[in-house]
Formats: structure tokens, sequence, C-alpha cells
């Protein structure tokens, strides 16, 4: 089956996504709601964690995506690839986030990733990038002590925005790596890799503070 078709970049100012998400409930989501739960926002495709939910069946994994056409692509995939710890969810994240993760139970969200979002290159539109002090906050009192959120870019000045925006912080200690710390790559990951590229990346973790 071909691949859905999307806009590249859509303004998450735009009526159409200027909407409460339904929360989600991890046990109409997944198989087993008890396992660690993987939270990769701005998922795009999701091919990531496609195939992390193969590698790792232990955990689950949530994609978070503005694109509503990809989260239904995404859920047909793991529906036809029987990953009953595979999910995907239609959000705006810049925006509501914190609704859509309202009802997941303390001590269950493990990881964070954030990869690859669009950089909105112009000034005017600095305001669109997903990641800003709301998310962060948000990603924070949601994840585990002991949690880890990983994010990575190739654009150096976006690096410097995303990562000074989580160091601020507090509760977060930065562990900085220049690897990838997971089995999989995501399709622009190995994109820029092969043209030699760099790629800014870090790794935040939560503590007990």
């Amino acid at each position: 089956m071909p691949r859905v078709r999307v806009h590249q970049h859509v303004n998450p100012f735009a009526p159409f996504y200027i909407f409460e998400p339904e929360p989600i409930e991890l046990e109409k989501a997944f198989a087993n709601p008890a396992l660690p739960l993987h939270l990769d926002i701005g998922c795009a495709r999701g091919r990531f964690i496609l195939k992390m939910a193969q590698l790792e069946t232990s955990h689950n994994f949530l994609g978070v995506e503005i694109r509503e056409p990809l989260v239904a692509e995404g859920n047909r995939i793991a529906k036809e690839k029987n990953l009953d710890n595979l999910h995907y969810a239609f959000c705006n994240a810049m925006l509501k986030l914190d609704k859509l993760l309202e009802n997941i139970p303390a001590g269950v969200l493990q990881t964070v990733t954030i990869q690859f979002p669009d950089p909105w290159f112009k000034k005017k539109h600095a305001k669109r990038r997903m990641v800003n002090a709301e998310l962060v906050e948000t990603v924070v009192g949601r994840i585990a002590e002991g949690g880890k959120i990983f994010v990575q870019t190739d654009i150096e000045f976006l690096a410097d925005e995303m990562f000074a925006l989580f160091r601020e912080n507090k509760k977060l200690k930065e562990s900085a790596t220049g690897t990838n710390p997971f089995p999989v790559k995501t399709e622009r990951e190995n994109a820029v890799e092969e043209k030699n590229l760099p790629v800014y990346r870090t790794i935040f973790v939560k503590t007990a503070r």
C-alpha cells in the first residue's frame, strides 16, 4: 500500500489543530497497560517506534503526531502487524500534550524521545516550534524519577534552543551523548548521517530533586 501523502509542515495555530484531545487510556491503547511507556513526540510516520515496538516487547510505545492521516496510517500498520504494545495519537503536542497525558499513572512514563522536529527557520514562525516551556513542563511533570528524555536534531540553533529549555528545569540532569542510545534510527537521522552531516544530541534524566 502506498504511503499516505501529507503536508510536510502544518501550522499548529491553525483552527483545525487547536482542539482538546481525548486523554490516552492505557487500558484501551495497549494489551498490557502496566508496561513501561516510551513516548515519541512528533513521531511523523512513526517508523522509529514501529521498529522499537517489535524489538522491545517489554515496553509500550506511544507516538504523538499533529498530522492525523499519519496517525491513522500508523495505527493501521500496528494492527496489521499485531503489535499490541504500539499506539499513535493525534495531538497538537505544542499546545495540548498535558491534556493527552493527564490520565497516565505516575511512574509509567519512563522514556521520551523528541527527534528532528520542524525547525521553522523564519523568525516570524519561531513560535510554531514544537518544543516550548509548556511542553517541557508537561514532560518533566509526567516522566518517572530516573526517566530519560532523548532530544536530537541536525539544526544547530534548534538544538541550542531545545536544550536550553530543558536545562532550565532543575529536576533534570543532563547526560550528553554523541550517539543514539537506541537500536533504531529515524529516517531523518539515517539521511543526515549518510551525508556525513552533524547531529546534535543529548539526554536528560529526571532526578529526585
